[in-house]
């Protein structure tokens, strides 16, 4: 006690006091924290990626064995596709706090994320063939310098304003893959949420219909579409709250417990 006491004296003495309060932590974030802790430390991570990346150079070279009409071109998603954001991630996540998109665009606006293993030398293996990429992302107009900076960082192909189609009026992608169409074939597409691949995706109203439009496309995945883990974030999790972004912390802790398979 009389030691305790004499280091309590000192730490307030010099200036330094001990902060004992915690941030309430919630299940979501909790999930979050340990699915970018999955993302930068796990090496079956690493290996699912190259998985997909590895599929997608075997389906490019099948692809470009046949002549087509136009050029051939691959669509990518870039945020979990191609960039790794888990340290934003898990910042937020480690904080209690939700997505924050001054936060986020504080974050794209350095440029620095690091890639999905894999990804790059996939899209460079696809530019030596002829292929070009395009890099069709819901990251908005005011991010593009940030974003172009961070591509160029790792000399990834076609990393000009003409060949990344940014967000505009709508989330939707399908009308930016109507554009590349014009010009190109696409013959893959890359992504780790399913609108990135399928008008079908768009507006999906719940979980169930998802699933469903999920076991239409069946023959479409490790064929045309790539699908890259993201256990972050995406559209499942939006479903899971029927997208009312509006829900607390509580609100969402509450229907992850009513939904969860937990043995009894």
């Amino acid at each position: 006690m009389i030691l305790l006491s004499f280091s309590l004296l000192l730490n307030a003495c010099s200036g330094v006091i001990e902060n004992t309060q915690t941030i309430p932590s919630s299940i979501i974030n909790n999930g979050k924290a340990w699915a970018s802790l999955y993302q930068q430390r796990a090496a079956e991570y690493k290996a699912l990626c190259f998985q997909a990346y590895n599929i997608a150079k075997l389906r490019l070279d099948l692809a470009i064995a046949k002549h087509g009409k136009k050029p051939f071109a691959v669509v990518t998603d870039i945020d979990e596709t191609l960039l790794d954001n888990s340290p934003y991630d898990a910042a937020q996540a480690i904080k209690n706090l939700d997505f924050d998109s001054k936060a986020w665009k504080r974050w794209t606006a350095k440029g620095i994320a690091d890639t999905v293993p894999g990804a790059p030398s996939f899209f460079k293996y696809a530019a030596a063939k002829g292929v070009t990429v395009f890099y069709i992302t819901n990251r908005d107009e005011d991010e593009r310098a940030g974003t172009l900076k961070n591509l160029k960082l790792y000399n990834l192909p076609n990393a000009d304003s003409a060949h990344l189609l940014l967000k505009q009026k709508t989330s939707s992608k399908e009308a930016r893959r109507q554009q590349v169409l014009k010009t190109h074939q696409i013959i893959l597409l890359c992504g780790d949420n399913l609108p990135d691949f399928d008008l079908l995706y768009d507006n999906q109203p719940s979980e169930e219909s998802r699933m469903t439009t999920t076991e239409k496309l069946t023959k479409e995945f490790g064929s045309r579409y790539i699908v890259i883990p993201n256990p972050s974030y995406g559209d499942f999790e939006g479903a899971l709250f029927n997208f009312n972004y509006k829900l607390t912390g509580a609100q969402k802790d509450s229907i992850i417990r009513a939904k969860l398979k937990v043995d009894k």
